[in-house]
């Protein structure tokens, strides 16, 4: 008899073969952390299924399982290699494996010898990010699976981060999204982040063996691996045990099974962790604390007795929704605190129905609505105000502390900080990449411990030894938790030490506080999250300051939407809010439609009401809601596509030649397209960058961490290889034009060097020709020379003198674009100084003109009614200046001198948009900051990538525009 365990992060799989490799016996089951007691029942099992089998051939494989076979004597099996030889054995013409498990990835290319591929530092795309989703939208992961049959739409979501893909799905939900939409884009996210993120450039092609729980369960994540691989793979019979089965095949020498249980029982897991000290040495210090804390209370007052006018303040947060009345003396009327169960309509409609019950003749004078939710909800219920979570925070927080210097609230999904200066808010600090430290982190683990989030966390405030868990993802911490268990930490230090967490995350990840005193000493906290003591004391040991925690701290989004709504109603106001008897009659349907009104094509959520208003939700600029012409004479990105994308092809002599239209070409199409032409080569470019693009090309993305614009490079070679161009042209450029701002005048390493990622990652560049030679522009003298002699390489009848007359009117093109860019800037800048509008000056590369790229942020911004120009249209003022870094990017010496421009300008502000994976970014963030802050001016940071979080950007930008009083 051969015995075949698979102990895995969640689940532990079992197999019994006869001697002829007939399965007699298996077994499929969660272990819940308790490994070492699941092995010995299954053993156990066996036994007395089994009883005339004293001994076995019995292996362990498995990623739990490497401790306990060590400790036991028992023979393990790596499970790669287990699953190599299950599959060898029972589909031995298998090309690659595609294995999903609970909290590990793998891909196995098996042809010409084995590779693997596994997941590291992220556990997005997995099981557990699977369930985490399934829970989010309230339905089981089988549900999950039924729900994404029906799909009519799919939305773009991340999968990089468990907790973060939250906060796309939050708002889609909000907006009234469809439930099978959005779960048919769950299982495409794990489809892009287990191609692009474990493929690492190697394509996955030929038979195809799905393996794996994830896998084997879910038919609709099948179909969305072979939609995107453009294949059919197998899920074959057992796929679940093939780990198992392998170690089964592995299994060399007969072990007494009795020996094998008893050695299993007394295993002991060795711990390697660190402990904090406790957060309260004993109750009197808890109850000190208590005390201290429970001086900040709101005014109350009685609503039902209550006589005058009342506001109404709304927080439709990412997971709960918050609603406040307040009266005239700005006491607490009416309070509730509901969780969002993904549409926020009907626990406003329901608030609002009580509120007329219990006070038939209330005299509302005006309601504010802030958070994720705040248009739907300001639409659907006429509410007179919108405000941002910034200022309805900062609001709240001055009516508890005056001269307040730094807030931070911790909710949800969100981490919100801010910097308070002169009584306006400095800095703002937002969790763009990760939601681990937030309150839906802790709620996930009370949940899986089978706690409520209130009970977990007052198991930690008597902790004797909380368990230093560091601030790692959710997904992963889960591993985290699971061993501290296994090395005898409780309960109770678990808790404590997941709140430590979310506080190392918010100073060390959001923040990055280099010490406790960059926050100051007046300090408001404030979110649901802070309502939970041991995170407070936590928050207050680690820098060193008592804070003040109001007690309404989960409604201050609320309280402060209340309060601006009564500090902008006029004294004659009568609030627009829905009436009881307009309630009565209330409804609310959803339709998603993709609007074609650019080449955006955003996915649109129409809400239509009772009365037949409508509300369109996903929309990055004002054409579908007002149907009117886009402000593009106010966004000189618009502009600067429209003049690059009208460089069209001529027909030449010499056939066709291809350049990607990504990267550093965003700037120097004029340049090559002219030079090209010259020489009688038909010059194509590849198409406008899109999701589909990107897609098409992700197989041969050789690193998940480069940036965005790096990654599209691959989808541009692909389609122009796929409209039939033979001869790509995109040169390695280690220099750019010199323009005499810098130390120096280098492209970053990535655009410079990345013509040899693409040709040695690329087989579908096989039998064309990709020319990537190394090519000096900013040489003008040198530049025909050099550039005939690469030329020749590929085209024996270029002539040296035909290269130098076209290296002339390329140049004087490029010139022509750049003059004609700056022209135009200069145009859009007097006609928004003459309509008295704000100049936003839109920073970065000359990428971030891609739509793609930048997801519509320029439009974004000029539906503020701003106008958007770029850095290049500014730098042309400046001179060459010392630095307090070394200055030798040409992209960012223009980012340095405008900065310097724009603070001198009272009507212009610098956003900066930055690449997430981009180092050479990381280098002008400080500088940036430090040009505009000293000169008063507020530093505007906004983080893109694939998935860009665009209610992120839009705190950002409005917080901007409120800062400045716009």
């Amino acid at each position: 008899m051969r015995i075949g365990l698979d102990i895995g992060s969640t689940t532990i799989k079992c197999v019994v073969l006869d001697d002829q490799n007939h399965f007699i016996y298996q077994s499929y089951e969660r272990h819940f952390s308790q490994i070492i007691e699941s092995c010995g029942q299954l053993l156990a099992k066996i036994r007395s299924r089994f009883p005339e089998q004293q001994e076995a051939y019995l292996a362990i494989s498995g990623s739990a399982g490497i401790g306990i076979a060590e400790n036991t004597a028992i023979p393990f099996v790596q499970e790669v290699y287990a699953a190599r030889v299950c599959v060898n054995r029972l589909l031995p013409n298998t090309d690659v494996v595609i294995e999903l498990g609970g909290e590990d990835a793998k891909i196995l290319f098996l042809t010409n010898g084995l590779e693997v591929r596994m997941n590291g530092s992220c556990a997005g795309g997995t099981g557990a990010f699977i369930d985490q989703m399934a829970s989010l939208l309230s339905v089981t992961p089988e549900e999950l699976d039924t729900l994404a049959k029906q799909k009519e739409k799919t939305y773009t979501i991340a999968s990089r981060c468990g907790v973060f893909a939250k906060t796309d799905i939050q708002p889609l939900l909000n907006q009234g999204a469809r439930k099978p939409d959005i779960a048919a884009s769950i299982y495409n996210a794990v489809v892009s982040q287990t191609i692009a993120g474990l493929a690492q450039g190697r394509e996955i092609t030929g038979n195809i063996v799905y393996l794996g729980g994830p896998l084997t369960f879910s038919s609709s994540l099948r179909q969305s691996f072979d939609e995107a691989l453009h294949t059919t793979g197998v899920c074959p019979e057992n796929s679940l045990y093939y780990v198992a089965i392998g170690a089964a095949f592995c299994a060399d020498q007969p072990i007494d099974l009795k020996k094998a249980s008893d050695a299993i029982a007394h295993y002991q897991a060795k711990g390697n962790f660190s402990y904090r000290a406790p957060l309260f040495s004993d109750q009197a210090e808890y109850d000190a604390f208590l005390v201290r804390h429970n001086r900040c209370r709101a005014t109350r007052g009685d609503l039902l007795s209550y006589h005058g006018k009342t506001y109404i303040g709304i927080d439709a947060g990412s997971t709960t929704v918050k609603a406040v009345v307040i009266g005239e003396q700005n006491e607490l009327l009416h309070e509730v605190y509901l969780p969002n169960s993904g549409n926020p309509v009907p626990l406003i409609r329901t608030f609002l129905t009580e509120l007329y019950e219990q006070k038939p003749d209330i005299q509302i004078a005006a309601a504010a609505v802030t958070g994720y939710g705040e248009e739907l909800i300001r639409s659907a219920f006429c509410a007179d105000y919108g405000i941002v979570e910034t200022v309805a925070h900062f609001t709240a927080a001055k009516s508890f502390l005056p001269d307040v210097q730094f807030v931070i609230d911790i909710g949800g999904q969100d981490i919100k900080c801010f910097k308070i200066h002169n009584g306006a808010i400095d800095n703002i600090f937002l969790n763009e990449a990760c939601s681990s430290g937030c309150g839906s982190f802790l709620q996930t683990f009370a949940n899986a411990l089978h706690y409520s989030p209130e009970e977990f966390s007052k198991l930690g405030l008597l902790a004797k030894k909380p368990v230093d868990l560091g601030s790692r993802c959710t997904v992963f911490m889960n591993s985290s938790v699971k061993q501290a268990q296994k090395d005898g930490a409780s309960i109770e230090d678990i808790s404590a030490g997941l709140s430590l967490a979310v506080v190392k995350n918010a100073l060390y990840k959001v923040i990055r506080a280099s010490s406790p005193g960059e926050l100051g000493k007046k300090i408001v906290v404030q979110g649901g999250t802070f309502l939970n003591d041991a995170v407070l004391r936590a928050f207050e040991q680690e820098i060193g300051t008592e804070v003040i925690r109001p007690d309404i701290s989960g409604l201050m989004g609320a309280y402060g939407a209340a309060l601006y709504a009564k500090q902008k109603a006029q004294p004659d106001q009568k609030s627009t809010i829905i009436s009881q008897k307009e309630l009565i009659e209330f409804t609310h349907d959803i339709r998603v439609v993709t609007c074609g009104l650019c080449n955006n094509h955003c996915r649109l959520t129409v809400n239509t009401f009772h009365d037949g208003r409508k509300f369109i939700g996903g929309n990055r600029c004002e054409r579908p809601v007002t149907k009117a012409a886009s402000s593009d004479e106010r966004n000189l990105y618009a502009y600067k596509r429209q003049k690059l994308f009208s460089y069209a092809p001529v027909e030449g002599k010499r056939g066709t030649i291809g350049i990607p239209m990504g990267l550093n070409m965003y700037e120097l199409l004029p340049f090559w397209h002219t030079f090209f032409t010259k020489l009688s080569f038909t010059v194509h470019r590849s198409p406008v960058s899109s999701r589909a693009l990107y897609t098409n090309g992700q197989q041969t993305i050789p690193s998940d961490t480069v940036c965005y614009p790096a990654k599209l490079m691959h989808g541009h070679v692909q389609a122009l290889i796929d409209e039939g161009v033979n001869t790509i042209f995109y040169p390695c450029m280690s220099y750019n034009f010199d323009e005499h701002l810098g130390d120096n005048h280098y492209n970053c390493p990535v655009v410079a060097y990345y013509p040899e990622v693409i040709g040695a990652n690329m087989a579908s560049l096989q039998g064309k020709t990709l020319i990537k030679d190394y090519v000096g522009i900013h040489r003008k003298k040198d530049f025909p020379k050099k550039m005939h002699a690469v030329l020749s390489q590929y085209f024996s009848d270029i002539t040296l003198k035909e290269v130098q007359d076209a290296a002339a009117a390329a140049y004087a093109e490029y010139d022509a674009y750049l003059l004609d860019i700056r022209k135009k800037g200069e145009e859009m800048i007097a006609q928004a100084r003459n309509e008295n509008r704000q100049i936003i000056v839109l920073s970065g590369r000359p990428y971030h003109v891609d739509p793609e790229i930048n997801h519509g942020i320029d439009k974004l911004i000029t539906s503020f009614g701003a106008t958007v120009i770029s850095e290049d249209v500014l730098s042309v003022h400046a001179k060459k200046t010392k630095r307090n870094v070394l200055n030798q990017w040409t992209y960012h010496a223009r980012l340095y001198a405008a900065a310097d421009y724009v603070s001198a300008q009272p009507d212009m502000e610098l956003v900066q948009l930055v690449s997430f994976g981009c180092g050479v970014d990381a280098i002008t963030t400080d500088e940036v900051r430090d040009i505009l802050e000293r000169n008063g001016k507020i530093y505007t940071q906004i983080k893109i990538d694939e998935i860009s979080n665009l209610g992120a950007v839009t705190i950002r930008l409005r917080s901007l525009f409120a800062a400045i009083g716009r």
